[in-house]
């Protein structure tokens, strides 16, 4: 009877290892390779096993040391679509991620991210190991390197916004294994995205924003947008809505100090709706100022403004 005990309480340690372990990932994430474009002349099955192997390798890879309870993993997707498929099973394409962080005492998710990577291009052969070296970033071949190069610069990415949108700076960790990555990136003629001058909105120019000091506006607007403005809005509306607008108003000084800064164009993807409902209720002089600060840094959307904020 004492032996068959022992065996339960090694069963169960067993278990709670396991459950600890699979609750330890950071992401939370869905992964969809869309080949409608490529033709005929690739087999399909080549994109289902991509989509499986990417899935596996964002989910169950550690991404930090921080552990994550399966209710706090980060909500995330990465859809890459294929557009051309050339010889030595290389592939480009688009990559789009989003992500979304909750907002404290409700069910609303707002964008951490949401966007499209034009310069996607890679080399998969099927079943191959997917797996990712942050000391290795370039590994031997730089085309089937660049495949978790990029979705490893993605990952950080979320991960940094994330922790910034918590705590002040709390991203810096995760910006810096970015920049590691554009650092150390693969290096061929068919990658394009990863130096300054290969474009004005590109990886390199995005983490440029979050690690040069002379972006920290960016940082604490990150902070005052989600925790002194959309967490408070349950408890403290009034003041939440203050919260929002002093952030607001952070990244105009920011666009006004150094225009056309990546991030603020970045930062107010998907972002136009979540915005007008906030503004709209408030007092004729707040929702003024709000209405001239959005018309100035979304102006894709400043028609919207204008018709929802009159």
């Amino acid at each position: 009877m004492k032996k068959l005990s022992n065996c339960w309480v090694l069963v169960m340690a067993t278990l709670l290892l396991t459950f600890n372990k699979a609750g330890a990932q950071e992401l939370q994430a869905r992964v969809m390779v869309i080949a409608s474009q490529v033709g005929t002349k690739v087999d399909k099955k080549v994109f289902v096993s991509l989509q499986n192997a990417l899935t596996n390798f964002l989910n169950q890879r550690k991404w930090s040391k921080d552990i994550y309870q399966q209710n706090e993993k980060i909500n995330c997707s990465f859809v890459i679509n294929l557009t051309t498929a050339g010889d030595n099973n290389v592939y480009g394409g688009s990559l789009t991620v989003q992500a979304a962080r909750p907002v404290f005492n409700s069910n609303y998710q707002s964008p951490l991210i949401n966007y499209m990577d034009d310069d996607f291009a890679f080399r998969y052969v099927e079943f191959q190991t997917i797996d990712f070296n942050d000391n290795r970033v370039s590994g031997n071949d730089p085309l089937a390197s660049n495949l978790t190069a990029a979705l490893a610069y993605y990952v950080y990415m979320i991960l940094g916004l994330d922790g910034d949108s918590f705590a002040l700076k709390g991203g810096e960790p995760y910006f810096q294994k970015a920049q590691n990555i554009v650092t150390n990136a693969p290096d061929s003629r068919e990658l394009i995205g990863w130096k300054a001058f290969d474009g004005r909105r590109n990886r390199y120019w995005l983490m440029e924003n979050l690690t040069n000091t002379r972006y920290t506006l960016i940082h604490d607007a990150m902070y005052g947008y989600f925790r002194q403005g959309l967490d408070q809005f349950y408890e403290k509306e009034a003041s939440a809505r203050k919260g929002v607008l002093a952030a607001l108003q952070q990244l105009n000084t920011l666009n006004s100090d150094i225009p056309n800064t990546m991030f603020v164009n970045f930062f107010f993807q998907s972002r136009s709706q979540e915005l007008a409902r906030m503004f709209k209720k408030s007092p004729p002089e707040e929702k003024n100022q709000a209405l001239d600060i959005l018309s100035r840094l979304d102006i894709s959307n400043a028609n919207y403004y204008k018709q929802e904020l009159k």
